[in-house]
């Protein structure tokens, strides 16, 4: 038994043609559903997967009208293989019940695989090579070993603010006494006070 299933991306438009296209291909049942395809809740394609029994063929209009990508098309495709469901899309000529359609889906799965495999070899790439230029993963750090010396010799003058200090680098208070408090915490505590005390002075 063909049952056909038709999706349109927004509520102004009409499934007629879908509709109309998959009855002529001779589906007995036709169910269908308005939203994105992106959307991972589609109750109308549900509803047509729980109807479908072994022998069956899902019928789609075109291929982009069931997967939201291709990773996602095979797995669907497979999932009703797996059931002894057919699959066959209209406007693509896809057709897994035969030979020649089996094989189309085989290719998409090879490109599929290989899509990913290229993807991770460019992030390892990626990683290897920041890696050589001494960088690791994640946030760069927000004052340098350059920052930190010379926001120590600042603090050091005590007739420099904090607030001086913290314009001058481009930095935070939070950042400053993040990256500086290290081995000075309680000498810096100290003139954080006192710049509140004296507005803003060393």
């Amino acid at each position: 038994m063909f049952v056909g299933y038709a999706r349109v991306s927004t509520t102004e438009q009409s499934p007629e043609l879908q509709r109309d296209a998959l009855q002529r291909a001779g589906c007995k049942e036709v169910f269908w559903e308005s939203g994105s395809g992106a959307k991972a809740d589609r109750p109308g394609l549900k509803k047509a997967l729980d109807y479908m029994r072994e022998g069956d063929v899902l019928v789609v209009w075109k291929l982009d009208r069931l997967g939201r990508s291709l990773k996602d098309l095979i797995e669907l495709v497979n999932g009703l293989q797996q059931r002894g469901i057919g699959f066959k899309s209209l406007t693509e000529q896809v057709d897994t019940t035969t030979s020649g359609g089996r094989l189309v889906f085989h290719i998409f799965g090879a490109l599929a695989e290989f899509e990913r495999e290229v993807i991770r070899e460019r992030t390892q790439a990626g990683l290897a090579a920041a890696r050589a230029r001494g960088r690791q993963g994640g946030r760069p750090r927000v004052m340098d070993e350059g920052k930190i010396r010379a926001a120590r010799a600042m603090l050091r003058d005590p007739e420099t603010s904090i607030q001086q200090v913290c314009q001058t680098l481009g930095v935070s208070r939070a950042t400053l006494y993040r990256y500086v408090g290290s081995g000075g915490t309680a000498k810096l505590s100290a003139r954080f006070g006192d710049d509140e005390e004296n507005g803003g002075r060393g």
